[in-house]
């Protein structure tokens, strides 16, 4: 089992994450700085991954003999025994000089290093975010321990490193890749998972919500490792009373959290309900890589014309994630599986794809040419260049001024543009607006 230690300044949430992962409130959390005193260990659970994590006093530069200093000491000692430091800065307040101090303790440790931006549900926290490139600790994490948002980011970030695994694509090739099957109640989730592991795994029935609990099986499909959610029907909020129909639901969410991939299991004969489009929603919002499952296709009459019709109609309903794969298929059957399972690995491919900066600038200089940015009180907006700051989702970041004035038919132009340029169909793609100069460019402004 893998140690952890989260480490940062004081009051940047440290004992707040150590309580979202132990699942117990068993740090005492306060606004004030300086709580935490001693080292608190527990057993953390994320995903399915579970390991020993350190909660440490907030590192200070203080003066010998001082209790901040024998505080500060304590954090030493749990980095010396970690195999993995999470250091939190607060997003809010981005990057100060103590974040930078001890940024450099860190990385004279060797230890191997998550750099977490917390707050980040904070209106503005995203900038702050951004500021941590600078200390040179890799991409940083958005997250929100207080909400437990951002949380299938962490995972991805850590688990690689916790397995034993190397973080680079090759390395990724022995993972299983994480899949969940969600949808309505009675979509025929179960009935597809049942055929896809050969074996009547899963209870099934013609009532709606026998599925409660979300079930994980380990697969295989052409040699790869597949893991299957199978989950429990989510229904519209207002029509959950029954308790344990929510905790069902709430299961459901958390395997769409940690999933790479989620297939919406749709009924091709009442296809794009409006609870199938917030459930597309809440993925795309998640940032998980997306796949439309057109189930009980056995049961249509005009297969060809209905589904040039469920192309166009997802390209009008969808437009965030525009260019979706849409599978039929028939879990009764067993038909269209292996198009869905291809159309899943694809959409995993297309969620980790990277483009290089130069390569993105060089289509950033022709979409400004092809479609100026509009001027602002007489003053033209000016667009200085744009980067990939992380995969999976791929989300870029815009850099130049007044960008907060740039209307969103812009951005969805330079969205749209970014989907077609770079092949990046059907995935959430983010991009962040961001003021300052081109670190890219020695010239003068």
């Amino acid at each position: 089992m893998g140690t952890v230690a989260i480490i940062g300044r004081p009051n940047v949430g440290k004992s707040t994450l150590f309580n979202r992962l132990v699942g117990q409130k068993l740090a005492l959390v306060d606004d004030r700085p300086g709580v935490t005193r001693d080292r608190r260990e527990g057993e953390a659970e994320l995903g399915g991954l579970s390991f020993r994590i350190i909660d440490t006093a907030g590192l200070e530069d203080a003066q010998p003999g001082t209790l901040p200093e024998r505080m500060r000491r304590q954090t030493e000692v749990a980095i010396d025994e970690a195999d993995l430091v999470l250091f939190l800065i607060d997003a809010r307040a981005g990057v100060l000089p103590a974040d930078e101090i001890f940024a450099e303790l860190v990385r004279r440790s060797g230890k191997r290093v998550v750099l977490l931006a917390n707050k980040a549900e904070a209106k503005g926290a995203m900038a702050g975010a951004y500021d941590a490139f600078s200390l040179g600790l890799g991409d940083p994490v958005p997250i929100s321990a207080e909400h437990g948002e951002g949380l299938g980011d962490l995972f991805d970030a850590i688990e690689p490193i916790l397995s034993g695994l190397q973080t680079d694509d090759a390395d990724d090739a022995g993972k299983p890749l994480r899949v969940a099957i969600v949808g309505r109640p009675n979509a025929g989730k179960s009935t597809l998972v049942n055929r896809m592991v050969g074996s009547d795994r899963m209870l099934t029935g013609p009532e709606a919500g026998i599925t409660r609990d979300t079930i994980s099986i380990d697969w295989e499909w052409r040699d790869r490792p597949i893991r299957l959610h199978d989950t429990a029907g989510l229904r519209k909020r207002a029509r959950v009373e029954d308790k344990l129909e929510k905790l069902s639901v709430a299961d459901a969410l958390r395997a769409i959290r940690f999933a790479e991939v989620v297939v919406v299991l749709l009924d091709a004969t009442i296809p794009f309900e409006k609870q199938d489009l917030s459930i597309v929603d809440l993925i795309e919002r998640e940032g998980r890589a997306l796949v439309i499952g057109l189930n009980k296709w056995d049961l249509v009459a005009d297969r060809a014309g209905l589904y040039k019709e469920l192309k166009i109609e997802a390209d009008r309903l969808l437009p965030q994630v525009r260019g979706t794969a849409i599978v039929p298929l028939s879990g009764l059957a067993g038909d269209g599986i292996d198009q869905l399972m291809t159309a899943v690995v694809e959409a995993a491919d297309v969620w980790s794809r990277r483009v290089s900066t130069a390569r993105i600038n060089d289509w950033l200089a022709a979409a400004l040419s092809a479609h100026p940015p509009p001027a602002v009180s007489g003053r033209r907006i000016k667009i200085r260049y744009m980067t990939q700051v992380k995969a999976r989702p791929p989300h870029f970041a815009l850099f130049g001024n007044q960008l907060d004035a740039l209307p969103k038919s812009y951005t969805r132009y330079l969205v749209n543009g970014l989907r077609e340029s770079f092949d990046l169909p059907g995935t959430p793609i983010r991009l962040s607006l961001r003021g300052g100069k081109n670190p890219f460019d020695s010239k003068r402004d």
